[in-house]
């Protein structure tokens, strides 16, 4: 992949996580993306289900600090995105998944997942809409992530195409 896209690619990335878009990730960014999912699905931030998003919104940031903030100041900026981030999250996708999988779980609690732990498509691209990606592509997320046509997405389908979307090769 030529430089040029590859930097595309890593903006888009980035761009992602700086929910309020000042040019860095930080605790701030996390927790507005799990105030944005309560307000849209209308689920106190009081309840069960919403605390265990912020707990998970937490989590997710101490793990990408972790990984990333290179200089220990409580935030990332690109080039410690970067240069931190998408380097060891390639080199160890797994590692992303499962510190993106609390706040992906209680993601999807918040969004009205049934039973089984599954969500609709419609329900997915509400909240890839709410964290920021583009409609279109949201709605094409949502339908590529239904690997099995069903209409249903689950943990197990979310938690390894984040982990993969993050994962940006040169």
């Amino acid at each position: 992949m030529v430089s040029t896209e590859y930097e595309r690619r890593i903006a888009a990335r980035f761009a992602t996580f700086d929910q309020d878009g000042n040019g860095s990730i930080d605790r701030a960014d996390f927790t507005a993306a799990a105030k944005a999912l309560l307000a849209e699905f209308t689920v106190p931030a009081r309840s069960d289900r919403g605390q265990a998003l912020y707990a998970g919104a937490e989590a997710f940031w101490q793990g990408m600090a972790g990984i990333a903030d290179r200089d220990g100041d409580q935030r990332i900026t690109r080039e410690e995105f970067v240069t931190g981030a998408v380097k060891r999250l390639r080199d160890n996708p797994g590692r992303f998944a499962e510190i993106a999988r609390p706040f992906l779980h209680a993601a999807l609690a918040v969004a009205g997942a049934d039973d089984d732990g599954r969500l609709g498509t419609a329900d997915t691209t509400r909240v890839l809409r709410v964290l920021r990606v583009p409609e279109e592509v949201a709605r094409q997320v949502a339908a590529a992530l239904d690997t099995d046509g069903d209409g249903r997405i689950g943990e197990a389908e979310i938690v390894p195409a984040f982990a993969r979307y993050f994962t940006v090769t040169e």
